[in-house]
């Protein structure tokens, strides 16, 4: 099997987002996982003196409805190549007045609403329950926000709750009211389990989350529509390939320093006793929790 290429930095581009330009020394690869295949090929390059991998959540040509993208291999196939620091880019709608069409938002929060995802890794034998209070890495959602608020031709806001929906169909007018009064400020389909699986790979995970309309509870909005947010999304595509570029600029190769945590989220939650781990688990997992399972002679 030909080595993989290593990258530092992982994209997983949402809607409107299927290529990231400015890339040199670009291959195409195909990962191989024990969940199945990636989304896509995965594009490897450098932008600059950086290492990044591109995925498209959707698959080019937008394939893959929001329950079809095979989650746990887009992470896995990260993972698989080295990354350590993944930037997220989702259409999302707005359950706020200040939080406008075209504007960019860093989330701090999920509400999971899905219902039909696989929400982790582990199974047959390995039981994990990792830290999950703080759902993207607050290291990396905080250099998003300062390169953001530093761009003043683009509006931006960091901090706020993105309920994840199952999709396909956007939201009735009730549920839309109802995540309003429970204090959301964003809606999307697919940030989970995105950010669960990157937890479980110890992988820093930030969004940034491209306004494109208002959902359905404004009343003097027009009905939402696939055109409406392509449209909306696609304006705000360049600006997330800017941020990308300024805060990939800035990110160590080794996060050792970093104050996250996110490198070791597994150091204390690997519940089942390491000998009582059938060994077909032991292989299955062995990228992720090699370094936490002792040697067995």
């Amino acid at each position: 099997m030909a080595e993989l290429p290593q990258a530092t930095i992982g994209i997983i581009g949402g809607s409107g987002l299927y290529q990231m330009d400015g890339l040199s020394d670009v291959q195409e690869v195909r990962v191989e996982t024990p969940f199945g295949a990636p989304s896509d090929a995965i594009t490897v390059g450098r932008l600059g003196d950086v290492s990044l991998a591109f995925l498209p959540r959707h698959g080019r040509g937008h394939r893959l409805n929001p329950t079809e993208v095979p989650s746990r291999a887009n992470i896995w196939a990260l993972k698989r190549l080295g990354v350590q620091w993944v930037f997220s880019v989702s259409a999302v709608g707005s359950l706020r007045e200040d939080y406008a069409p075209l504007h960019l938002v860093v989330p701090d929060q999920i509400f999971d609403r899905t219902r039909l995802r696989p929400g982790s890794f582990f199974e047959g034998g390995v039981v994990v329950h990792a830290s999950f209070a703080d759902p993207f890495c607050p290291h990396l959602s905080g250099l998003l926000w300062e390169t953001m608020s530093g761009m003043d031709d683009m509006t931006s806001h960091r901090c706020g709750t993105l309920v994840c929906i199952e999709g396909p169909l956007f939201s009735t007018k009730a549920e839309s009211h109802i995540y309003r009064q429970l204090g959301c400020d964003l809606i999307g389909m697919t940030v989970l389990p995105e950010a669960k699986l990157a937890r479980e790979a110890e992988l820093c995970y930030a969004t940034i989350a491209c306004v494109t309309d208002y959902d359905v509870w404004r009343e003097s909005e027009e009905t939402v529509t696939v055109e409406m947010v392509v449209a909306n999304l696609q304006k705000n595509v360049a600006n997330a390939q800017r941020i990308i570029r300024h805060v990939a600029a800035k990110l160590p190769a080794d996060r050792s320093a970093s104050p996250c945590g996110c490198s070791s989220a597994l150091a204390n939650a690997i519940l089942t006793d390491p000998a009582a781990i059938p060994a077909s688990a032991r292989e299955r997992y062995a990228l992720l929790l090699n370094k936490y399972l002792p040697n067995q002679g």
